[in-house]
């Protein structure tokens, strides 16, 4: 039994390897992402911070921490995210990962801030590539990974909650994908995601309709896995209860489980990323986008 687990041990960090080498080609200087000049720009619009915690029992967690604005997302706050599934690539001894908003909300999306400095077409498509970068490196993580969705989660957080491998919803909370309203679709990978999980005939319900998710409409329709009773602080001691299960056992084992999760579900993942790209490009910085944004449509 030793032996068999080494075995799939080696052969799981041999499928890391090559699944790191597939997402650091998913878009380079060919593709107009210059990483150096998105990462500068990003840096300019300050606020909230993204923090982890990992646990001694393998379990980590990932704080979106920008309470004043519904936790949205700037562009120092996509830096962080970026730096802190660094962190986790390295980390050998985890299994597990609940991510979560601070003050009992997941994510808002990104700041309106953020997103009006970087409205132009260049700019905006380099936020996209950089962020479906990130977000994939964290949806590969060998890491059991649980969103733990109070509040809302509406357009890029929304998006966010679609990277873990599980998403547990309180009572009194919804997604939603308002992209519409904002006169944009889904760029951070969101909708690639979500068609993965829902099938492509709810995701264009969820989608066109820009339609609330509250959790008993997610969990019918395979969004979210559970429904939690507790609300606040207690509401992520639920979650970390709800982990154990999944988690429990050797890492090493853990982790070759989730590479094998990950080595089926992806094939031709990546195409489909680009084509979201493709699509995002073709509206952001556009018309409906910019007056959506003069307008503040978002939380229509």
């Amino acid at each position: 039994m030793v032996d068999m687990a080494l075995a799939i041990w080696r052969w799981a960090l041999k499928r890391t390897e090559t699944r790191w080498c597939q997402y650091r080609g998913l878009y380079n200087s060919s593709h107009g992402l210059n990483e150096t000049e998105v990462k500068q720009k990003l840096s300019q619009f300050s606020g909230g911070s993204v923090n982890l915690y990992k646990g001694e029992n393998g379990i980590a967690e990932l704080c979106i921490n920008n309470p004043s604005r519904m936790n949205a997302c700037s562009g120092s706050m996509m830096l962080d995210l970026e730096e802190r599934i660094s962190d986790l690539e390295n980390w050998n001894e985890g299994k597990g990962l609940i991510m979560y908003g601070a003050d009992n909300t997941f994510c808002s999306g990104g700041d309106l801030t953020t997103i009006k400095g970087i409205s132009n077409p260049k700019d905006g498509l380099m936020m996209c590539m950089f962020m479906q970068k990130t977000l994939t490196r964290l949806q590969r993580l060998p890491l059991i990974s649980v969103a733990l969705v109070q509040g809302k989660a509406i357009g890029g957080g929304s998006e966010l909650c679609t990277v873990c491998d599980f998403r547990l919803m309180t009572e009194g909370s919804e997604i939603r994908f308002v992209h519409k309203h904002m006169g944009l679709v889904p760029g951070w990978g969101g909708a690639s995601r979500l068609i993965q999980l829902v099938g492509s005939r709810q995701a264009l319900k969820l989608l066109s309709g820009a339609l609330r998710i509250p959790p008993e409409y997610a969990l019918s329709i395979g969004l979210a896995d559970d429904i939690l009773s507790s609300t606040g602080d207690r509401a992520l001691e639920e979650a970390r209860a709800w982990i154990m299960p999944y988690t429990k056992g050797p890492a090493e084992i853990t982790r070759a489980i989730k590479e094998l999760v990950v080595s089926g579900r992806e094939h031709l993942f990546e195409d489909a990323l680009r084509r979201e790209k493709n699509i995002f490009g073709t509206v952001w910085g556009g018309p409906a986008n910019l007056q959506a944004l003069s307008k503040g449509a978002k939380h229509k």
